[in-house]
């Protein structure tokens, strides 16, 4: 039984899709002005755990996720650039498709771009008008949100608290400080498209209202996203889609932790941003996604070089542990594998089913290894054996995505190198068999001495 503590419910819920065995999530993508950073990547490795994890218990999952590629910080970054917003967007995604594979992020079934779907989005705000809940001032169409009761739910606030216009001037026209807009009428330089209202472009929050209805329909099942797109953005989604259509927009609501750099959130003011083409270029991508899966996705993440570090020694262990199960050739007595198997099995598949504790499946990936490695000292392990302990690997990579994926090629001179070392290692001649290490070293390779002979691996 799935466990899934969403942000709608404030506590831990039987997930129950729609559709029985299909789920329809849609997850909130970047605002392609820039290149990603690490809570980019945080959001996006979290919602592929969840998906993956998802399809590994049997569902058909359709993920959506978008890309805003209209907005003020497209315009304004665009303008600073002296290129237009089209070609701003087109250098960017291409960034976040390389970044987020690096990741082993897998592509989503559909990443609709905001432009594509204006038509749309003046349907909806055509909706919402012919049902009283918008109003024109000035500067563009906004939503009443004293029209709708539930305006604050998904947040926990009351009607006094918010301030979804913080960050910016009181707009003096607006019914309601909090009110949002819908439709912005045009400036003079800026892309624009005809509407009932005038030459004008979207507001932000409409884009992903009208993009989930046009593409998995209305309700979906899960709707995520980064939690500081639980309000405005995700409680603004939530009143202009259930106002419109007078149905629930969304079953449940999960949003991920923040990246903390030296304890404090990441972010361009406190210019502590960390961009992910950055982190790629000293450290392989599975490495930063382990890093991300060690810490529970709803809870804060502090980033560090000493983190990354710890999760490249953790990889090594895993990789070494692979290489050893793969190397072993003495075959003893067929010992009893298949009920560890399904022990260890049945603690991964209880972790995740308790809102994706993927800390405590590594955990459990751990203690599995740790068991065989029993086995392969006590050299009681069949042919069938180490395939199935290779097998079961694979299985709970297919939710992690931590595996080396590298083919090591040795080439012949490193091989005969290792043959020789092995020969006067059995003639004793320690101190040629140490030379011969150092040169392996000195080109790059490691050997171990095992129980089944030398292996080799590169440093």
């Amino acid at each position: 039984m799935l466990l899934i503590h969403t942000t709608n419910h404030r506590e831990k819920v039987v997930f129950k899709p729609l559709v029985e065995g299909e789920v329809s999530m849609y997850v909130c993508g970047p605002t392609v002005y820039d290149k990603g950073h690490l809570g980019h990547g945080r959001s996006a490795v979290a919602f592929d755990m969840i998906r993956r994890f998802l399809m590994y218990r049997g569902y058909k999952v359709r993920y959506v996720s978008n890309y805003t590629d209209i907005d003020d910080k497209m315009i304004n970054r665009a303008a600073e650039r002296g290129i237009s917003v089209p070609e701003l967007a087109s250098e960017i995604i291409p960034l976040y498709v390389r970044d987020f594979g690096e990741l082993r992020v897998l592509p989503a079934d559909v990443n609709p771009r905001a432009t594509e779907f204006v038509p749309q989005m003046i349907e909806l705000i055509g909706e919402l008008e012919s049902r009283g809940f918008t109003y024109v001032i000035s500067d563009g169409v906004y939503f009443d949100v004293s029209k709708f009761a539930e305006y604050g739910a998904l947040s926990g606030q009351n009607m006094e608290d918010l301030q979804a216009g913080a960050r910016k001037e009181v707009n003096t026209e607006k019914r309601n400080h909090q009110d949002f807009v819908l439709w912005k009428m045009a400036k003079a330089g800026e892309p624009a498209w005809a509407s009932p209202w005038g030459l004008g472009r979207p507001g932000w929050h409409i884009e992903c209202s009208a993009m989930v209805r046009s593409v998995l329909g209305q309700p979906i099942d899960i709707h995520g996203g980064g939690l500081d797109l639980t309000f405005p953005h995700h409680e603004c989604e939530i009143a202009q889609s259930e106002a419109a259509y007078e149905v629930k927009f969304a079953q449940y609501w999960m949003h991920n932790g923040f990246v903390n750099i030296n304890k404090e959130k990441m972010s361009k003011s406190l210019h502590n941003f960390i961009t992910l083409e950055d982190v790629l270029k000293i450290y392989e991508g599975r490495v930063i996604r382990f890093l991300y899966l060690q810490t529970h996705y709803r809870s804060p993440l502090d980033f560090s070089e000493e983190m990354l570090e710890q999760s490249k020694n953790g990889l090594a262990r895993v990789d070494q542990f692979i290489a050893l199960v793969k190397h072993y050739t003495t075959v003893g007595d067929s010992s009893d594998l298949a009920s560890v198997l399904e022990q260890y099995r049945g603690e991964f598949i209880t972790c995740m089913d308790n809102d994706f504790d993927v800390p405590g499946a590594i955990g459990v990936m751990f203690s599995f290894i740790n068991t065989c490695q029993d086995f392969l000292r006590k050299k009681v392990l069949s042919v069938e054996n180490v395939q199935d302990i290779l097998g079961f690997i694979d299985e709970l990579d297919s939710v992690f995505s931590i595996l080396s994926r590298e083919k090591l090629d040795i080439p012949d001179d490193i091989r005969t190198l290792v043959a020789e070392r092995e020969q006067v290692r059995k003639e004793r001649n320690f101190k040629r068999s140490d030379e011969i290490r150092d040169e392996l070293r000195g080109r790059g390779f490691e050997v171990e001495d095992t129980p089944d002979g030398p292996m080799v691996k590169r440093i």
